[in-house]
């Protein structure tokens, strides 16, 4: 599993024009299932990613996680995440996980995040989305596990 998360001054998702999510001071995470993964590693990378201490303390430092700022999330799916692209010119979806388990797993995730956290918006599965974002910083993270 793969998490591109950005600290956002605000960011949204629409389909077919139609705005799905919609957050404000907090993080986009775009989400990469792979093959491999397990609701138990689900679990474990939710968590981390609240924890996840990206945002400014009162010293500047990033100290301050999701969970302790009561930020907003945004979670969209993203396979692209998953391609390996280590080699050639064009990428390999091997590593991903197939259409119906990655949705399975996708939707247990932002179900258990929406079960822990105040605010979790989400796009539409395998649709055609478009994101809009305001990167603050710039602040962004790949986390994997």
């Amino acid at each position: 599993m793969k998490l591109l998360i950005q600290r956002v001054s605000h960011a949204s998702v629409e389909v077919k024009s139609e705005t799905l999510g919609t957050i404000g001071q907090g993080i986009l995470a775009f989400v990469g299932i792979e093959k491999h993964d397990t609701p138990e590693l689900l679990f474990k990378m939710a968590n981390r990613l609240l924890a996840y201490r990206v945002f400014p303390d009162a010293e500047g430092k990033m100290n301050l996680s999701l969970k302790e700022t009561y930020g907003e999330l945004l979670v969209i799916s993203q396979f692209t995440l998953a391609a390996d692209t280590r080699k050639g010119l064009r990428p390999s979806f091997s590593s991903a996980a197939v259409p119906e388990q990655a949705q399975a797993l996708f939707d247990q995730f932002v179900n258990y995040l929406k079960k822990v956290h105040p605010i979790v918006e989400t796009g539409q599965f395998a649709a055609d989305m478009k994101v809009t974002l305001l990167n603050d910083g710039p602040v962004t993270f790949l986390l994997e596990m």
